[in-house]
């Protein structure tokens, strides 16, 4: 089985180029990009569910053991741009995505699971290291609604 995500990154800081890291090296661009917003999306694998009974996300952009899966979204000279400062990895924790988000999407082609982080950390420079489960706001977007670009 198999669900949809999109990452929307808010008020990231200008000229800083980002990619989802796609297993070792690969990256994946963004989508859709705007100065206010930019989307990523991207497809997690569902496998057989934990012994806790928790979620076991599979797939490319899963990084980490099964109990402690995260997408890693890169900036700066981890996503490929050599003229910054910059370079930085934030954790996007998969355990932070509510079960009724998962639940709801899961196996469904038409339906996305969206996360809002806001890409500015305290220092000005791109969000990095392991991002509060707290501060991304996760939801459900229909096909209908998803960013331009979408494959």
């Amino acid at each position: 089985m198999k669900v949809q995500v999109i990452l929307l990154i808010t008020e990231a800081p200008p000229g800083v180029r980002w990619a989802v890291q796609h297993g070792r090296d690969g990256l994946l661009p963004p989508c859709a990009s705007a100065p206010d917003l930019m989307s990523f999306a991207l497809t997690l694998g569902l496998g057989p569910a934990l012994p806790d009974g928790s979620f076991n996300f599979r797939g490319p952009f899963a990084h980490g053991t099964p109990a402690d899966r995260f997408l890693y979204l890169n900036s700066g000279t981890y996503a490929g741009q050599q003229d910054t400062v910059w370079a930085r990895r934030a954790k996007i924790k998969l355990a932070g995505i509510p079960r009724s988000l998962v639940e709801t999407a899961a196996g469904d082609a038409n339906v996305a699971i969206a996360g809002r982080i806001h890409g500015t950390a305290k220092d000005g420079g791109p969000v990095c290291a392991s991002v509060d489960p707290g501060l991304i706001r996760w939801s459900l977007e229909s096909k209908a609604d998803w960013p331009a670009g979408r494959p």
